[in-house]
């Protein structure tokens, strides 16, 4: 069982199976875009043009559970993503990341990666899952830590 097990589907409805992305190191992480923490579009998209070319891809996967921070359709989701932090990494339709309704990825991700707290439950938006190239769930970066704190494990997973 890896990442690749999984599919994401994006704003315009359309299934993406995760194996595309068969050897690549990924960020997975939850977003919202009336966050205090919604700056980290910016910073994870410099990481991604910093290093897509070595082969990052980060994926990002609107939430509306913390705070109703993310009120709007998937569509205006990555559409404020993209004219307000020129965000071209993809951003896929919103989700739920813990309870009953939680997406399938995200129970994965927290159950290979469950966290400090008493339970794998998801803090916050903007946690972030490190994925290694062989689809393994590497690390997770809770949200009031920087995407630029996770620079060194991407280069060494690169």
């Amino acid at each position: 069982m890896s990442v690749y097990n999984f599919k994401a589907t994006t704003p315009a409805n359309h299934e993406v199976p995760l194996d595309q992305y068969k050897g690549k190191v990924l960020i997975i992480a939850n977003t919202a875009s009336q966050c205090g923490l919604t700056p980290q579009y910016g910073e994870l998209e410099k990481l991604y043009e910093k290093y897509k070319d070595q082969g990052l891809e980060i994926l990002g996967f609107p939430c509306n559970q913390f705070g109703a921070q993310e009120p709007g359709s998937s569509e205006e989701a990555e559409s404020f993503c993209k004219v307000n932090f020129g965000v071209t990494f993809p951003v896929f339709s919103k989700v739920e990341v813990n309870g009953e309704g939680a997406d399938p990825l995200f129970k994965y991700l927290r159950e290979q990666q469950p966290g400090v707290g008493e339970d794998s439950s998801i803090a916050w938006n903007f946690t972030k899952f490190v994925v290694n190239r062989d689809g393994e769930v590497t690390k997770r970066f809770e949200p009031k830590e920087s995407p630029e704190s996770m620079t060194s494990l991407i280069e060494n997973l690169l």
